[in-house]
């Protein structure tokens, strides 16, 4: 058998802190085994030598939280302005968890939900679903690049490593199909899914999950972050500022102006090259803060991060970029407030079948609406006169504009199209997918049907004359939303008829 940790019996609870803790107390109980077993392989340490090769293994497990309900009688009767919080019908439910250190609140909010809404106890206890030894290291640990190649090859055979057959979406999807005797999901994801994407985002953004606040800007220009990273800066200049810290990639913190540095602020250094898609973030002490992050170009760099940013359960996201006006009515500079999508982006279509329409959110759209007028002073005609609200399309050839016979130009005008991207609807539609509220807000770039192509001098004039204001204004609806509190945002819009219990 295995090395584990010691077991740990599966216990009821009616209390959904103490629920919590029971969860915090068996990972770290699982953590700490793998730890010490990892640090002493690194070291060189070999197990006992008489031990069989089962017996040289090592092996945690993580957490589980298990519900059994005979009745849905007190579900009917849950808060109806909450889409999550209870169970679709009588059954045996159950899902992993980890890193509750850093989904604390979010848990106990689950929790205290599920106890509210069924007359039944919450179970904790430890699942069979193996921890990978990778998912141990913390933020800061590099273990493997001090072991040899050949040490690495061993890793296998004492540890298990991440097992890609059960981090699967097929609950986000819909297409998960709960098996005979099989307990049905609580959550959009498991345990190892989390923490796969967790250490994605270190990679993808250079910045550590636990910065990550509830408000999300995706963009495709680094215009946005140069101006995100000066608000950012003096914010924290400004020692009335709601912000507490402003993090750049590199984990690099600075303090809001009188408060003292935290114990890791010292091991953020700036990285020798910018990563893939970096990520920066306002803190606020609530996580109700924004982060930022430069998407790049392109439908996959949109899919890949929102798959990940995903399993943080963020309030919201919104898409602040630019995009090609197509109508001769536009003018460079110009707003796109999307209510609809075309979905000419492809990443997506194993996932989320094309034919599945992708609503507008009424929360996300009047917020954005009341920021544009906000940050402007307009209203009126001259709102609408720089405001356009119609369908976006997104598309994955960035030369559309060459293909023979004008066919995408067609099929843009058949759908009515004012815009066209490369990112809008795949972050919408990620959304959709995975119940996180989503909204586009675009700005008019350039016109190529009209023969206002894109021009250096034009572009720099047009960035210094639209990026600061279009910021401010994702920005605004932010706080917009912030205000309104979570309750509002989560849309039924985005839950099926059989959903999951987690938000």
């Amino acid at each position: 058998m295995p090395q584990r940790p010691p077991f740990i019996a599966p216990l009821r609870f009616t209390d959904a802190d103490a629920a919590l803790a029971q969860v915090q107390l068996i990972y770290a109980d699982s953590i700490s085994h793998l730890r010490n077993a990892l640090q002493h392989f690194v070291s060189g340490g070999n197990f006992d030598s008489e031990d069989t090769p089962a017996q040289q293994r090592v092996r945690a497990c993580y957490p589980f939280v298990r519900l059994q309900t005979t009745s849905v009688a007190k579900a009917n009767r849950a808060d109806k302005r909450l889409s999550y919080g209870f169970v679709a019908g009588p059954g045996h439910y159950e899902t992993t968890l980890t890193r509750p250190d850093l989904f604390a609140d979010y848990y106990r909010e689950q929790f205290r939900l599920l106890l509210q809404n069924h007359d039944v106890d919450l179970e904790v206890g430890i699942s069979s679903l193996p921890i990978p030894v990778h998912f141990s290291f913390s933020d800061y640990d590099h273990i493997e690049g001090s072991m040899s190649a050949e040490r690495r090859l061993l890793m296998r055979d004492v540890f298990d490593l991440p097992d890609l057959s059960v981090m699967d979406d097929g609950i986000a999807n819909g297409t998960h199909a709960t098996l005979p005797g099989e307990a049905h999901p609580l959550s959009l994801f498991t345990a190892p899914r989390m923490d796969y994407s967790l250490q994605r985002l270190r990679h993808y953004t250079g910045t550590s999950p636990e910065h990550f606040q509830n408000f999300v800007l995706f963009t495709n220009y680094q215009f946005y972050i140069d101006e995100f990273v000066a608000m950012g800066l003096a914010a924290m200049a400004d020692p009335a500022s709601p912000y507490l810290a402003f993090v750049q990639p590199g984990n690099l913190i600075a303090r809001r102006s009188g408060l003292s540095a935290g114990e890791l602020d010292a091991l953020g250094k700036i990285p020798p090259r910018l990563p893939q898609m970096p990520g920066y973030h306002l803190i606020r002490e609530d996580g109700s803060g924004i982060t930022m992050i430069n998407i790049g170009v392109g439908p996959a760099n949109a899919k890949t991060i929102t798959d990940h940013v995903a399993v943080l359960r963020p309030h919201a996201w919104l898409m602040l970029g630019h995009c090609a006006g197509l109508r001769t009515t536009q003018a460079l500079g110009d707003y796109v407030l999307a209510h609809a999508y075309v979905r000419e982006d492809h990443v997506l279509d194993e996932d989320l079948p094309i034919w599945v329409p992708i609503p507008a959110l009424a929360e996300i759209q009047l917020a954005l609406q009341t920021a544009v007028a906000d940050v402007t002073g307009l209203s009126g005609a001259a709102l609408k006169g720089l405001l356009r609200t119609g369908t976006v399309a997104t598309t994955d050839n960035r030369n559309w504009e060459l293909l023979p016979d004008n066919t995408p130009q067609r099929r843009f005008s058949q759908s009515r199209a004012v815009a066209l991207d490369m990112e809008s609807a795949t972050i919408a539609a990620n959304g959709f997918r995975f119940r996180v509220p989503y909204g586009t807000l675009l700005c008019v770039s350039d016109k190529p049907l009209h023969g206002e192509i894109k021009l250096p001098g034009m572009a720099n004039n047009f960035y210094r004359e639209r990026v600061d204001q279009h910021l401010r204004i994702g920005i605004r609806a932010l706080e917009i939303l912030r205000e309104r509190g979570p309750d509002a945002l989560h849309s039924r819009k985005l839950r099926s008829f059989a959903e999951v219990a987690f938000q």
